[in-house]
Protein backbone atom coordinates (compact mmCIF):
# COMPACT_ATOMS: atom_id res chain seq x y z
CA UNK A 1 0.00 0.00 0.00
CA UNK A 2 1.51 3.32 -0.99
CA UNK A 3 1.54 6.47 1.16
CA UNK A 4 -1.36 8.15 -0.64
CA UNK A 5 -3.64 5.15 -0.14
CA UNK A 6 -2.59 4.82 3.50
CA UNK A 7 -3.26 8.53 3.94
CA UNK A 8 -6.77 8.23 2.55
CA UNK A 9 -7.51 5.23 4.80
CA UNK A 10 -6.19 6.98 7.92
CA UNK A 11 -8.05 10.17 7.05
CA UNK A 12 -11.32 8.27 6.65
CA UNK A 13 -10.82 6.27 9.86
CA UNK A 14 -9.98 9.43 11.79
CA UNK A 15 -13.05 11.28 10.54
CA UNK A 16 -15.32 8.31 11.35
CA UNK A 17 -13.82 8.05 14.84
CA UNK A 18 -14.23 11.78 15.40
CA UNK A 19 -17.85 11.83 14.23
CA UNK A 20 -18.64 8.68 16.20
CA UNK A 21 -17.16 10.18 19.35
CA UNK A 22 -19.01 13.45 18.93
CA UNK A 23 -22.33 11.75 18.20
CA UNK A 24 -22.04 8.86 20.68
CA UNK A 25 -24.87 10.07 22.91
CA UNK A 26 -27.15 10.81 19.97
CA UNK A 27 -26.72 7.35 18.43
CA UNK A 28 -27.04 5.54 21.76
CA UNK A 29 -23.50 4.31 22.38
CA UNK A 30 -22.55 6.96 24.94
CA UNK A 31 -22.03 5.76 28.49
CA UNK A 32 -23.73 8.64 30.27
CA UNK A 33 -25.49 11.88 29.54
CA UNK A 34 -23.17 14.67 28.53
CA UNK A 35 -19.76 14.64 26.92
CA UNK A 36 -17.62 12.15 28.85
CA UNK A 37 -13.90 11.60 29.02
CA UNK A 38 -14.08 8.60 26.67
CA UNK A 39 -15.71 10.80 24.03
CA UNK A 40 -13.00 13.42 24.49
CA UNK A 41 -10.28 10.79 24.07
CA UNK A 42 -12.02 9.38 20.99
CA UNK A 43 -12.37 12.82 19.45
CA UNK A 44 -8.73 13.73 20.08
CA UNK A 45 -7.47 10.41 18.70
CA UNK A 46 -9.76 10.83 15.68
CA UNK A 47 -8.33 14.27 14.94
CA UNK A 48 -4.75 13.01 15.32
CA UNK A 49 -5.35 10.04 13.01
CA UNK A 50 -7.09 12.27 10.45
CA UNK A 51 -4.24 14.80 10.50
CA UNK A 52 -1.62 12.06 10.06
CA UNK A 53 -3.67 10.70 7.16
CA UNK A 54 -3.92 14.11 5.57
CA UNK A 55 -0.17 14.66 5.89
CA UNK A 56 0.56 11.29 4.28
CA UNK A 57 -1.92 11.98 1.50
CA UNK A 58 -0.63 15.47 0.75
CA UNK A 59 3.06 14.52 0.58
CA UNK A 60 4.60 13.86 -2.81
Amino acid sequence: MNKKTMGIVLLAVGVVLLIGSLAADAIGIGGAAGFGYKQIIGAVVGVIVAVVGFVLYSRK
